[in-house]
């Protein structure tokens, strides 16, 4: 017979969830930009202000003496951010030291009759004028160079995703299933648990700094993505925020409902629940660029529909 789980099984499940979320959760956007070669997508705010709401985290795990599994999780967040901060920075550093993409395939000026005269062992052995460099020229007019595109990326968007989250489901349900039962493999959940619990000033500071630093986070990017229409921005990146932090409150809410168990842990509540408030909106962005995207596809290519008939008539 099979017996229903318990609240403190549901919340380790959840816990586990929400870490096998939050250990995925920046891969998508470290490979898109490696993908692009660019980290134009990300406001570097955003990763300044996520970067410190870690610090503050790895800091109340170490002052905590937390298990050392929780203390490594920490120190992954924090390397992870400090990836895609040097991603940005270096990208930003490689576009610039390339030349103008008007430039990159310039011609070279025709020689004038002057420059013919003091030819070169650099000069161009054919004339503009000649016939072969007229011919490459029209085959080039008729034949032009590809602009360069966007690399496709690893797996396309329906195997991608819902790889990801069976590596989520599995790697949470698995991780609970191979540990104790009475073991805590949650995310902590700050200052508590059950009866006793201690509203220690240290870890609420520590609770509260990270939860404005993750709130804060969240409004420079959002503001970002109206000058970049969420392009070279990872989908995947908020999905995978969203599932940890929503799993996290429920490891919390399924550990005690307890008004000073709440209160205890009133930091992590905010700070996870209002986060989950703010990527929506960074989900809708996604949802309505997307849509005018393709509305202005749509209308470009009625247009370019009437134009050919006009020239055909």
């Amino acid at each position: 017979m099979v017996h229903p789980l318990t609240n403190e099984q549901l919340s380790n499940v959840s816990g586990a969830i929400s870490i096998a979320a939050w250990i995925v959760v920046y891969t998508p956007q470290i490979w898109e930009n490696y993908q692009l070669k660019s980290g134009e997508g990300l406001s570097v705010t955003f990763i300044v202000l996520w970067l410190l709401g870690d610090l503050t985290n790895l800091f109340g795990a170490v002052m905590a003496k937390l298990l050392p599994t929780m203390i490594i999780l920490a120190v992954y967040y924090t390397l992870c951010d400090i990836i895609l901060l040097c991603q940005v920075y270096y990208y930003r550093q490689y576009e610039s030291s390339l030349p103008p993409p008007c430039e990159r395939h310039r011609p070279h000026p025709a020689p004038t009759a002057a420059g013919a005269a003091g030819a070169t062992e650099t000069s161009p052995l054919l004339p503009p004028s000649s016939p072969l460099s007229l011919s490459r020229s029209l085959t080039s007019l008729t034949h032009p160079v590809p602009e360069p595109h966007q690399p496709k990326p690893l797996l396309p968007p329906y195997l991608e995703y819902p790889l990801l989250i069976a590596f989520v489901l599995a790697a949470g349900v698995g991780g609970w299933y191979l540990t104790d039962a009475s073991d805590e493999i949650g995310i902590p959940e700050g200052p508590g648990k059950g009866d006793g619990v201690e509203l220690e000033w240290k870890s609420q500071v520590l609770g509260y700094m990270s939860a404005v630093l993750y709130l804060g986070s969240r409004i420079p990017q959002i503001i970002h993505n109206y000058s970049t229409r969420c392009a070279g921005l990872s989908l995947a990146l908020f999905f995978f925020s969203i599932t940890g932090n929503i799993t996290y409150v429920l490891s919390i809410l399924l550990t005690s409902v307890e008004p000073r168990y709440i209160l205890a842990n009133a930091s992590w509540l905010a700070g996870s629940g209002l986060t989950v408030f703010l990527d929506l909106i960074v989900l809708a962005q996604f949802a309505v660029f997307s849509w005018q995207d393709r509305q202005s596809e749509r209308e470009d290519k009625v247009f370019r529909n009437d134009e050919d008939e006009r020239e055909v008539i």
